[in-house]
């Protein structure tokens, strides 16, 4: 199940997975899951640095199929309420985790140098209903449709992840 909401500067995706919310949110948080299923469709992280703390930082570098563009960002841990609530802010970066404007990474103008996301976590029973929110993303810029293929992904490892326990 899958629902895209878009207002003008957020992007919401709903969507519910057939497992446990501790497994959905180690999936957020463990860096070595994180890497298996972030990015659209193709993309790999090679990097995904993460100190899950409030006030940790996170360094993330998302790499396109043939390894020639590599998108750097870089944020904090805002609110961490583990298998229910998760806030980090998001910033584009260089490799070393600076800052840098959202133009040097090829973003539209206009494109905000931070955004947050939120990430609430519900328990269904033993499914998991995830709302993620990216405010501060202009809603036509394809944002949705990156998280949309990274959450296919997600669903997938989940559900292989799931079969294993």
């Amino acid at each position: 199940m899958s629902e895209t909401k878009s207002s003008r500067d957020a992007v919401v995706i709903e969507r519910t997975f057939d497992a446990a919310t501790d497994l959905v949110w180690q999936m957020w948080t463990d860096p070595e899951h994180f890497k298996q299923w972030y990015g659209p469709t193709g993309f790999s992280v090679p990097v995904a640095d993460m100190d899950v703390r409030v006030g940790g930082k996170r360094l993330i570098c998302m790499a396109s199929p043939d390894g020639s563009m590599k998108m750097w960002t870089t944020g904090e841990f805002v609110v961490i309420d583990p298998t229910e609530r998760l806030v980090y802010s998001e910033s584009p970066a260089d490799e070393q985790g600076n800052p840098i404007s959202p133009s040097a990474m090829g973003m539209p103008e206009g494109y905000p140098a931070v955004t947050e996301v939120t990430v609430l976590l519900e328990d269904l029973d033993g499914r998991t209903k995830m709302v993620m929110t990216h405010a501060g993303v202009p809603a036509d810029s394809g944002a949705g449709g990156g998280w949309n293929q990274a959450f296919d992904k997600l669903a997938d490892l989940v559900a292989a992840t799931a079969g294993d326990r």
